[in-house]
C-alpha cells in the first residue's frame, strides 16, 4: 500500500518521491489551517455600534450646538435642530404614532439581528449593521428623550438641505443600508435546490 502526505498547497503525494502529486480536496469548514471568513454577526454588530455611537454623539452636538438657532454651512446645507415625533421624515407627528413607531423599531432591529448572521456576504452584514444601528438609534430617542414617559419621546434631526426633510445621521444609515440590501440581493446568486 502507497503512503502519502500533504503538502501545504493542498497536493499529496509518496513520502519517498515516487509517483506523481494528488491533490486532495480539502474541506475549509473543517481545517485549521484555512482561514474563515469573519463572523457575520460580528460585522453586523461592529457597524451597528458604530452608527449608533455616531448618531447620539451628533445628536448631542446638535442638541447643545444648535438651541441658538441654525447654521449655515455650504449652498442649502445646514444645521437646523427639530423634533421629530412622527414616522419618517416628520409624516404623523402630533397623532400619537410614537410607540407604535418604537414597537415597530424594535421588531425591525431583532428581525434584522437574526437576519444579519445569516447573511452570505459581508456587504450583507454590513447593510443589515447600518440599517440595525439607524434603527436603534432613533429608537434611543424615542425611548429616552421625551417628557411623557418611556418610548414618547421626539427623534432629533439636524441635517437640513431645505428641499428635504430634516433627517440624521441613523436615517441616513438606515437609507444606505436599505439600498445595500437591495443590491445584495440582487447581486447573490440564489443557491440552487439540491
Amino acid at each position: 500500500m502507497q503512503r502519502t502526505e500533504q503538502t501545504h498547497d493542498g497536493a499529496s503525494r509518496d513520502p519517498d518521491g515516487a509517483g506523481p502529486p494528488q491533490v486532495v480536496a480539502v474541506d475549509p469548514e473543517h481545517d485549521p489551517a484555512v482561514a474563515r471568513p469573519p463572523r457575520r454577526y460580528l460585522i453586523m454588530a461592529l457597524v451597528g455600534v458604530s452608527v449608533l455611537v455616531v448618531d447620539q454623539l451628533t445628536k448631542t452636538w446638535a442638541l447643545n450646538r444648535l438651541v441658538e438657532g441654525p447654521i449655515d454651512l455650504i449652498g442649502s446645507l445646514r444645521f437646523n435642530l427639530a423634533f421629530n415625533t412622527g414616522t419618517a421624515f416628520s409624516m404623523g407627528s402630533g397623532k400619537g404614532l410614537g410607540p407604535w413607531i418604537s414597537l415597530l423599531a424594535i421588531v425591525v432591529v431583532f428581525t434584522l439581528a437574526l437576519a444579519g448572521g445569516t447573511a452570505r456576504t459581508r456587504l450583507g452584514a454590513v447593510a443589515a449593521g447600518l440599517v440595525a444601528g439607524g434603527a436603534l438609534g432613533n429608537l434611543g430617542d424615542r425611548a429616552f428623550r421625551g417628557d411623557e414617559g418611556f418610548l414618547h419621546g421626539a427623534v432629533i434631526d439636524f441635517i437640513d438641505v431645505q428641499w428635504w426633510p430634516i433627517f440624521n445621521v441613523a436615517d441616513s444609515a438606515i437609507v444606505v443600508g436599505g439600498i445595500l440590501l437591495v443590491i445584495v440581493s440582487m447581486i447573490t446568486p440564489v443557491d440552487e435546490p439540491a
